[in-house]
C-alpha cells in the first residue's frame, strides 16, 4: 500500500473568522477529500506553545525524543548536527541562529532567520567574535551554516526553549529560555549583543540598508548521544526550515512537492508539506490567504486527490493546522465511492 502524508501548516481558517473564510475559500478537490474522509485525530495547543502544532506533529512523525508534559522546543539538534557533518558524541547540543531583534515600542519581536541574507563570510566573522565569550563560559560554540550554529551546554539538559517559528512575530519575553541555565544563557547572550553592537559586518549592513545582526536565538536542545529512528519515509517534499533536516533523512528529498512525480516514483510512504499558507497568515492577511489556498489546491491538493482516483496511491492523510490546531484525516480508494457525500468544507470550522 502506498501512502501519501500531505501537511499543511496553518490551512485551517482563524478560529474567529472561520465562517467568512470557508464561505469565501475556493478548494474543490479538498471540500470532496473532507467530505469522504474519515477524521484521525484533532489537537488543541496553548496560545504560548513552544512550538507551532505542525512542528509537533513533524517532531512525533520521526520519532524526536521528548519528555510527557513538557513544554519544549523538538530535539532538532540531533538530525541538524548529522546534517552538517558534525561529529559530536558527547554532551547537550542546542541549535543557534544570529538574529535581528526588533525594538518596538515597548517589548522585542523575533523577525526571520533566513531571510537576513547572512553571507558566509558575514557569519564566520560574527562567529568569531562570539566564540571565545562562549569560551570563557565553559560553552562550546560550533559553526554549521551562515544561518545555523551549534552550542553544547551540558548543565542546561532542563532549560525551556521556543521553535523561531512559534516565538517569531510575537513579544519574545513570553518564548525565552526557562529553568536551568537560563540566567547563564542571558549573560552571554548579553555579552554577544554587545560585542556584535559596533562590529564591522553590522556597520556594513547598516549602511547598504540590510538589516543588523544583533541577538542569537537558542533552541531544540538534545543530547548528542541519542539516535533517531529510521525516517518513516521513502520520499520527502517542500518541508521548509528545521524540518527540512528531517526530510534530509529520508532517502529522497526535494525542496518542492510535485505530487505526481512522487506518487508515480518507487513505493514506500510519502510525505508532501507546501508552507504557502504560514506567511499570510501570521500576518493576518486574510484575502491572501484565500489566494493562497487556491494555490495549494492547485499545485497539492487537486493533485493529490487525482493520484488516489487513479490508483497512484491507495491512502491519503491530510494533516492541517493553525497556530494552536490540528486536524488528521484519512482518505482512501474506497472511501472516495461515497458519492452520496456532497463535497463539503465544514470539517475545517472549529
Amino acid at each position: 500500500m502506498k501512502q501519501l502524508d500531505l501537511l499543511l501548516p496553518f490551512a485551517l481558517p482563524h478560529p474567529d473568522l472561520a465562517a467568512d473564510l470557508l464561505k469565501a475559500m475556493q478548494a474543490p478537490a479538498l471540500a470532496k477529500l473532507l467530505a469522504r474522509a474519515r477524521p484521525l485525530a484533532s489537537e488543541s495547543f496553548d496560545d504560548y506553545a513552544r512550538a507551532l502544532p505542525h512542528e509537533h506533529w513533524i517532531a512525533r512523525r520521526f520519532g524526536l525524543p521528548h519528555q510527557a508534559g513538557r513544554d519544549d522546543s523538538p530535539a532538532a539538534a540531533l538530525p541538524a548536527l548529522r546534517q552538517c557533518g558534525i561529529d559530536a558524541a558527547d554532551g547537550h547540543w542546542f541549535l543557534l541562529h544570529p538574529v535581528h531583534i526588533h525594538v518596538a515600542h515597548d517589548h522585542l519581536v523575533l523577525t526571520g532567520i533566513g531571510d537576513l541574507g547572512l553571507t558566509e563570510i558575514e557569519s564566520r566573522l560574527l562567529f568569531e567574535e562570539a566564540a571565545p565569550l562562549f569560551a570563557e563560559a565553559g560553552l562550546e560554540l560550533r559553526y554549521g551554516d551562515p544561518h545555523l550554529w551549534f552550542l553544547r551546554a551540558d548543565a542546561w539538559q532542563d532549560l525551556h526553549t521556543a521553535t523561531p517559528a512559534a516565538a517569531g512575530g510575537h513579544n519574545i519575553d513570553i518564548w525565552m529560555p526557562r529553568g536551568d541555565g537560563e540566567r547563564a544563557w542571558r549573560r552571554v547572550q548579553n555579552e554577544v549583543q554587545m560585542a556584535w553592537h559596533a562590529h564591522a559586518v553590522n556597520a556594513a549592513r547598516e549602511t547598504d540598508g540590510r538589516r543588523t545582526v544583533n541577538s542569537l536565538w537558542l533552541w531544540g536542545g538534545a543530547p548528542a548521544g541519542r539516535t533517531l529512528p529510521p525516517a518513516p519515509y521513502a520520499r520527502a517534499a517542500g518541508l521548509a526550515g528545521w524540518m527540512a533536516l528531517l526530510g534530509r533523512t529520508c532517502p529522497a528529498f526535494d525542496a518542492v512537492a510535485d505530487v505526481d512525480g512522487m506518487a508515480t516514483a518507487g513505493g514506500g510512504a510519502l510525505l508532501a508539506a507546501g508552507d504557502d499558507l504560514v506567511e499570510p497568515a501570521f500576518a493576518g492577511d486574510w484575502g491572501s490567504w484565500l489566494a493562497a489556498w487556491q494555490q495549494v489546491e492547485a499545485r497539492l491538493v487537486a493533485p493529490a486527490l487525482a493520484a488516489l482516483e487513479r490508483g497512484k496511491i491507495d491512502h491519503l492523510r491530510l494533516v492541517l493546522t493553525h497556530n494552536t490546531g490540528l486536524k488528521e484525516f484519512s482518505v482512501t480508494r474506497m472511501g472516495l465511492r461515497k458519492f452520496w457525500q456532497s463535497p463539503s468544507l465544514r470539517r475545517l470550522a472549529p
